[in-house]
């Protein structure tokens, strides 16, 4: 149990003494005040100071920070023992100790390394505010009980329309530092006919939405609650063909699960990155902050038509973005995996760049990828052989290319495969993503002469 005796805690028998210091900073609002007045006057010659009180404003907040979290450990502590953290504690029943959230246990004297990785997303959604956290984490286990979150990953959601479902959302790959990534594609609901079959009913929307909370469960068991692990996820929402504003069943499923992720997922979605957004998302967006902490709206990233790629691929490796989107990742790839990581190349505008892949072997197939950004550049490729009395092979010549290419020739004499890429822009670079393999092959007329 918890309890506050002469300015000291009890926490399970061990007596923990309250840093008055830092209570002190912690209510004290005033101090920051003070320090921030003095960063407002400081001249030129008074850098060194300005430095030196930056610091000690970082170790402060650190202090809170670190205090908050104690305070909040005992308070969960104190709650799971006294058997009310999830409602009040009825007569003669012994407290749940094993009660937990997404595979890690919240009683923290349990010493799960974990648990106050889960405490702070509370604590950090509710700006260290730990009775807003503990009421947060409270309404959080309460609705899990009530909508039986624990077991939505064993149902079978969307009936006959499973299918559909998938072409509306899928997990598929990791950013750049390891946070999985959720794709929603909202484009499919422009058909009239599919539309009525995903919202056609009140009982099909919140089965639609049960779907939706059933993806991010799944993304959050590939996540690691530990110090230094990857504990939160990428969400891409593609807006191309999305039905617009006046279907009301699509708004208020989507306005519905923003919500959800707001109050019962602290800081599980890393970035929410929208991409196609049509004007009147835009507007949308702005009167929808008005119910979205500034916590939430903070994660959002905005990507118009013609920078979708660009921007992607700041937040996601090429190997590891599907070829919809610019990047070089495909579904079923026989060729390529994401381990196959791709090079990088820039080229200024109005200027030519070359790519080569020499071959030694013969009797080999050479594959290859390549993606531009921005493409709007003229594209050609060839297989120059080494015996400069054999003739050169034109494999392709495109005087606009506008998308990622995957080519493949067979090798039956040492050479190299040349790609030309002319950048025709004046002022804008491109950048160029590439890749190569070389895959022992049987030639065809082999096979038909057995």
């Amino acid at each position: 149990m918890v309890a506050e005796r002469n300015e000291k805690k009890v926490y399970d028998g061990t007596t923990v003494e309250a840093d008055l210091h830092l209570l002190s900073i912690n209510n004290d609002e005033e101090g920051f005040h003070h320090l921030h007045h003095h960063l407002e006057n400081f001249g030129e010659g008074e850098m060194g100071e300005l430095k030196e009180i930056q610091e000690m404003e970082k170790k402060m907040r650190k202090k809170r920070k670190k205090r908050a979290l104690l305070e909040f450990r005992c308070r969960v502590e104190d709650a799971i023992i006294g058997n009310y953290l999830v409602g009040k504690p009825k007569k003669k029943e012994n407290s749940n100790k094993e009660i937990g959230l997404w595979g890690v246990p919240l009683l923290p004297s349990k010493g799960h390394e974990g648990t106050d990785v889960l405490l702070q997303k509370f604590l950090k959604a509710k700006h260290y505010k730990v009775h807003e956290a503990f009421e947060m984490l409270r309404k959080t286990l309460k609705w899990r009980k009530e909508y039986k979150a624990d077991g939505i990953l064993e149902e079978k959601l969307g009936g006959d329309d499973h299918h559909l479902y998938n072409m509306v959302g899928f997990l598929e790959g990791k950013d750049r530092e390891g946070h999985p990534i959720w794709f929603h594609a909202n484009g499919v609901f422009k058909d009239r006919e599919m539309y009525e079959r995903i919202f056609g009913s009140d009982e099909k929307c919140e089965e639609l939405l049960r779907w939706m909370v059933q993806n991010m469960e799944k993304g959050i068991k590939q996540l690691r609650f530990e110090k230094g692990g990857v504990d939160s996820i990428v969400q891409i929402t593609d807006l191309k063909n999305s039905p617009g504003p006046a279907m009301k069943e699509f708004r208020s499923v989507s306005k519905k699960a923003l919500l959800l992720l707001q109050d019962h997922y602290p800081e599980l979605v890393y970035k929410n990155i929208v991409i196609n957004a049509p004007f009147w998302y835009y507007a949308r967006h702005i009167l929808r902050s008005k119910i979205i902490n500034h916590k939430t709206k903070a994660k959002f990233v905005f990507a118009s038509p013609s920078k979708v790629t660009k921007t992607l691929l700041k937040f996601i490796a090429p190997e590891q973005l599907p070829v919809r989107y610019g990047g070089l990742k495909r579904d079923e790839d026989d060729d390529f995996s994401p381990a196959d990581n791709a090079s990088e190349l820039s080229i200024r505008g109005n200027f030519a760049a070359t790519i080569e892949f020499p071959v030694t072997e013969v009797g080999v197939t050479m594959v290859w990828d390549v993606t531009v950004v921005g493409w709007d550049v003229v594209y050609k490729e060839e297989f120059v052989p080494e015996d400069e009395g054999s003739y050169r092979i034109q494999l392709q010549n495109q005087k606009k290319a506008g998308e990622s290419l995957r080519n493949c020739f067979y090798i039956s004499e040492p050479g190299k495969i040349v790609i030309t890429i002319e950048n025709p822009t004046f002022n804008h670079k491109k950048t160029v993503y590439y890749r190569s393999k070389a895959k022992p092959t049987v030639p065809m007329y082999i096979l038909f002469n057995k």
